[in-house]
């Protein structure tokens, strides 16, 4: 199994701003693709920004012009930089990412999807 990391929630008054981090561990090889979704009170898990296998980059509307998604050059740590927060972008965040990784001691390998545990970032005066 991967375990993604997430760092960098926490709580930001309206108009502030976070930095989300998700890294995924040395027995990664390959990332397919890797992105951030949220899920706010009584909602459903919906796409906030995510890279695509081809690299580009999808923003969900709500976010476009506020929000900034990036990696490192091994691929395997994401940021999201959250600016002009507003109280609709309170939700707890999760890292997904499609990615090959060595099993069995890196004699063996295997793909999968995996989600971290989730970060909340609240927004609120």
């Amino acid at each position: 199994q991967v375990q993604l990391v997430e760092s960098g929630g926490g709580s930001v008054q309206p108009g502030g701003s976070l930095r989300l981090s998700c890294t995924a561990p040395a027995k990664v090889f390959k990332v397919n693709n890797m992105g951030w979704y949220r899920q706010g009170p009584g909602k459903q898990r919906d796409l906030v920004a995510g890279f695509t296998e081809s690299g580009t980059t999808n923003y969900a509307d709500t976010v476009k012009g506020r929000f900034t998604l990036s990696r490192d050059n091994f691929e395997t740590t994401m940021y999201l930089q959250m600016n002009s927060l507003e109280p609709d972008d309170t939700a707890v965040y999760f890292c997904y990412a499609h990615v090959g990784y060595y099993t069995n001691g890196a004699t063996a390998r295997s793909w999968g999807g995996f989600w971290g545990d989730g970060i909340l970032v609240n927004v609120s005066s």
